[in-house]
């Protein structure tokens, strides 16, 4: 067979760039022969495969870089290779090439299926290299992103983790001078050292923010889950922030579960991490009292006992505060990460992204409802276990 100027030009490439594999699917020993033929000539690897269900395992075993599948097949056609393969979302990119001898309805459904190109029977040679070539391409292309994706996540990873040390120790140092363990020091530099102070808490707090998001992005978060009085933990929060409320002279109240009260067998227990569920209901009261004004803050508690969700009984916390309320464009990207409102003690960007983060690894769901001028109100749905269902 003669080759095309460019694929020429494909073989011609460094002997020392790793082969593509490709996994070729058919039920025709003849059509496998011919187009492993073809492929090898060009430098790929072949693996091939005589069903739907071979090569599923033997993508299971070692993902190839791409899979030309033929559509008929007896027992498993390539429309349901195609699904599964698509469904099974531990795997990488693989591109998929559906080979058919079927009409243009059937080309629409392996589309729609999740393949990515498709040729037509009888092959031909150019054109098979030439779709070949486009969908690793494709593939390269992807797997190209994704590790850059993943080498940046790495960077600040470890960057936003070494900032914490120099962070840690000028919170100690500051604090040593402001207790006057290095002499007494002028009313004017106590209060500039108070500002460095609040200003290098800030920075570590964004800091920790930033590498808990990143562990949670990356999947390198692990939870700790145990049962948890979640009424007791939203007494805790609210009495630590209380004198935070005090100081705007807003009134920050906790209504409780009145299922629960004086009956500690129906208290609400939720297997959940409880460090990451507190970090979750500080960060919202504490939002609701940085953007409050005047007013009150509230805290609900609720069991739903399964309404809305039957057979999954679920508890419902509800902050809400009197504030100046979020305009919808807000509302449309406040859990995005690095999303920033537009109000004058807005923060990083960060805290809200991150709490939907770990209320979804409590497969959770969070949302807000808020009008301008009406204040916010934060919903946070979690599956629950009650203490006798443990």
């Amino acid at each position: 067979m003669v080759k095309t100027s460019e694929s020429m030009n494909r073989s011609s490439l460094s002997p020392f760039k790793k082969a593509d594999r490709i996994l070729v699917v058919d039920d025709s020993p003849d059509n496998v022969f011919l187009i492993q033929a073809i492929l090898e000539e060009e430098g790929y690897k072949i693996i091939t495969a005589a069903d739907g269900r071979t090569a599923l395992a033997k993508v299971e075993e070692s993902p190839p870089d791409l899979v030309l599948l033929d559509v008929m097949m007896p027992g498993m056609d390539g429309f349901e290779v195609t699904k599964r393969l698509r469904d099974n979302t531990s795997l990488p990119f693989i591109p998929i090439l559906l080979i058919t001898a079927y009409d243009h309805l059937s080309v629409a459904k392996g589309l729609d299926t999740g393949a990515d190109d498709f040729i037509r029977k009888p092959v031909e040679v150019d054109e098979l290299l030439a779709r070949v070539r486009s969908l690793l391409r494709l593939k390269h292309s992807i797997d190209e992103r994704d590790q850059i994706a993943r080498q940046r996540e790495d960077f600040v990873s470890r960057l936003t983790h070494d900032l914490r040390t120099p962070l840690i120790a000028a919170d100690r140092m500051l604090s040593l001078m402001q207790q006057g363990a290095l002499g007494e020091l002028s009313p004017t530099m106590n209060e500039a050292l108070d500002t460095m102070a609040r200003s290098n808490k800030n920075l570590l707090a964004m800091a920790n923010t930033l590498l808990e998001v990143y562990r949670y992005e990356a999947g390198r978060k692990n939870l700790n889950f145990s049962p948890v009085d979640l009424q007791a933990l939203l007494q805790e929060i609210v009495k630590e922030l209380t004198p935070l409320a005090a100081q705007k002279n807003l009134s920050l109240k906790l209504n409780e579960d009145e299922n629960a009260k004086g009956d500690p067998g129906a208290r609400n227990v939720v297997e959940c991490d409880r460090l990451e569920l507190h970090r979750v209901f500080t960060n919202l009261v504490g939002n609701a009292i940085k953007f409050t004004d005047s007013g009150s803050v509230n805290v609900r508690l609720n069991d739903t006992k399964g309404a809305g969700n039957p057979g999954i009984p679920q508890v419902i916390v509800e902050v809400e505060d009197t504030g100046p309320g979020i305009s919808p464009e807000e509302k449309a990207i406040l859990f995005e990460r690095f999303r920033q409102g537009k109000h004058k003690h807005s923060g990083s960007g960060l805290g809200l992204h991150l709490s939907r983060r770990i209320v979804e690894a409590h497969h959770g769901t969070i949302e807000v409802k808020s009008e301008v001028g009406k204040g916010s109100l934060f919903i946070v749905r979690i599956p629950v276990k009650h203490s006798g269902n443990s």
